[in-house]
């Protein structure tokens, strides 16, 4: 039997199945119920939060004989003709392969023609920052006066990028990075139905792995599985995603408090022969970085990190032996090593050298 990626097996087919984006969802609906339908849509955020997935949920509602509190029925006629890929009335086009001004010049053309058994036609563009400008233009000419029954839908990841003629003519929504305990629900949901074993600790590293984005967190569930064969636990995730337990972090950080030398030494040696790729660690001791600074400054640290409680316990009696401008120092620090070991030779050597180095740093400034 043919495997079928996670993140394409459980995309969401009704609003109702859209996690974490609540805010354009319910907004969509009721322009739905309410017949108070745009012509035009900028769907912007960051990759995996389900721009493209809630564009054709869209594009099926509205176009529903039978819409249930704005959502598509998927039992009527229509419905069950749009679910297939080659419906002519919901046209997706990538922008980053068809960005001339002649390929929007054939939507302008294309627009002319009815829908064919549907209210509205969608056009769905992904990636438009990638358009040209004259691309731009092209498209803003038909932006401007659309037929009534055509629909665009602009989703991009780098909104910036779009010239303000065009932002002006969109009603924009922007989708957020999805919290980790929302990935971590989803996940067991998705870990239930394919009969797949885990624990709590292993839904909270990959949920955090994933870093907002529900298809990368579907993505990295999907490798893991495969190395588990359908056991996972925490030591197995770790070892796939070669990411750094608690502990050795914690461990790591009061060698780091103490100007431990050999300590710190020997623990990069120990991460370097276990297989870990010293720039995720890096990426690790950054984090871990910041996560004090959250339990030494803020309030509401538990909302903030959703950590385990034995585990928050160990970072808050940890932050307590910092002064605030040393974790503030270690997140500069360590962030700026990050992208630097991705380039250099002698990977080991510049970690071992930026961790001294922040060590004589503190060193420098208290004397």
């Amino acid at each position: 039997m043919e495997h079928i990626a996670l993140y394409r097996k459980y995309r969401p087919k009704r609003f109702e199945d859209v996690i974490g984006q609540d805010h354009i969802t319910k907004t969509l609906q009721n322009q739905i119920t309410s017949g108070q339908i745009g012509h035009a849509y900028l769907f912007t955020g960051t990759r995996g939060t389900g721009k493209t997935s809630v564009a054709k949920i869209f594009a099926k509602s509205v176009n529903c004989l039978s819409p249930i509190r704005g959502s598509a029925c998927g039992e009527c006629e229509n419905c069950k003709r749009l679910e297939q890929e080659n419906d002519i009335n919901i046209i997706e086009i990538d922008a980053a392969s068809n960005n001339k001004v002649d390929d929007i010049r054939q939507i302008r053309e294309k627009v002319k023609f009815m829908p064919v058994g549907a209210k509205y036609k969608v056009y769905i563009v992904d990636e438009v920052h990638m358009l040209s400008d004259s691309a731009f233009n092209a498209l803003l000419k038909t932006l401007e006066e659309p037929p009534s029954y055509v629909i665009f839908i602009l989703a991009t990841t780098e909104v910036h990028k779009l010239p303000q003629t065009i932002l002006s003519r969109c009603v924009r929504f922007d989708f957020r990075l999805v919290p980790v305990d929302l990935l971590m629900k989803h996940l067991a949901k998705v870990f239930d139905k394919e009969g797949i074993k885990y624990d709590e600790e292993s839904l909270k590293i990959i949920a955090s792995a994933g870093e907002g984005s529900v298809r990368d967190t579907l993505s990295i569930a999907d490798s893991i599985a495969s190395f588990c064969q359908g056991d996972i636990t925490k030591e197995k995730t770790l070892s796939v995603l070669g990411t750094t337990d608690h502990e050795l972090i914690l461990n790591f950080f009061d060698k780091l408090l103490e100007k431990d030398v050999g300590g710190v030494l020997s623990l990069i040696d120990k991460i370097e022969k276990e297989g870990k790729n010293l720039a995720v660690f890096a990426k690790d001791l950054s984090r871990h970085s910041r996560n004090l600074l959250v339990c030494k400054s803020c309030k509401n640290s538990e909302e903030i990190l959703n950590l385990p409680d034995d585990v928050m316990e160990l970072y808050k009696a940890q932050a307590e032996k910092f002064a605030e401008k040393d974790l503030i120092r270690y997140m500069q620090v360590f962030s700026g090593a990050e992208s630097e070991l991705r380039y250099t030779l002698s990977v080991r050597l510049l970690l071992e050298t930026t961790c001294l180095s922040a060590m004589l740093g503190f060193d420098a400034k208290k004397n």
